[in-house]
């Protein structure tokens, strides 16, 4: 438990004590923003294996105790949410915007904000998000909780960082883009500053789709338990 619980750490914090403070500002002014940027995702992917490596001892570990037993209802909601947070991830990853690391430039564009964009402008971060929730609603074990929760503060915490980091680099772009875009899904549409333009999009969730079912099928493979059981 140890081990994981030191693993996480360290990925949380090389995402909210570097890359979202002043310490990543420091190190693009020593090393360059394109070495930084390789060197970032070195170590992300890097902490990310150690955390997936450790948290299944640490689940099978003496010291995980249950937190609270799952709700009854946890069966469906884990599938609900979870195909909700596939809709969002992956149109997210195919659909690179203005918040992702190396598209900063797509805020020049007449209609930055298009496809899932119009949803939310952090798609990719709240599928992550709804996904950990998912898991927390079937999973009330102490390293569960530690690994879902965590990660899923993060995200959230990072959709926050990201906005105020593109708004000091362009402040008269991002405003355009801000103002027909939000950061809570849905909430720009609901409040009459964008639409939802399915014809955008239908590519894109039939991939999502796609992924959803397979993930599921090979879900016992990559962390040990069916996708469609109890106990997910």
């Amino acid at each position: 438990m140890q081990d994981f619980a030191i693993a996480l750490a360290v990925f949380i914090a090389l995402h909210v004590g570097l890359s979202a403070t002043g310490l990543r500002q420091r190190a693009v002014h020593r090393i360059g923003e394109r070495v930084y940027r390789a060197v970032f995702a070195l170590a992300s992917v890097a902490t990310l294996v150690w955390v997936v490596v450790t948290y299944g001892p640490a689940r099978m570990s003496l010291e995980n105790t249950p937190l609270y037993a799952p709700p009854s209802w946890a069966f469906h909601a884990t599938h609900g949410l979870m195909l909700l947070a596939f809709l969002l991830i992956v149109p997210g990853l195919l659909t690179p915007g203005p918040t992702t690391a190396g598209f900063e430039g797509a805020l020049a564009k007449p209609e930055p904000a298009r496809g899932v964009l119009r949803i939310t402008r952090h798609p990719f971060l709240w599928g992550v998000a709804i996904w950990g929730a998912a898991h927390l609603v079937s999973n009330g074990d102490r390293a569960s909780v530690m690994l879902f929760g965590g990660l899923g503060l993060m995200v959230l915490l990072g959709t926050r960082s990201i906005d105020r980091k593109s708004r000091n680099r362009d402040p008269e772009a991002w405003a355009g883009f801000a103002a027909a875009t939000s950061n809570i899904p849905f909430a720009a549409i609901l409040q009459g500053r964008n639409r939802l333009a399915l014809g955008e999009l239908w590519l894109r969730l039939g991939a999502a789709l796609l992924a959803f079912v397979a993930i599921g099928y090979f879900h016992r493979l990559i962390a040990g338990v069916p996708a469609f059981s109890i106990g997910y």
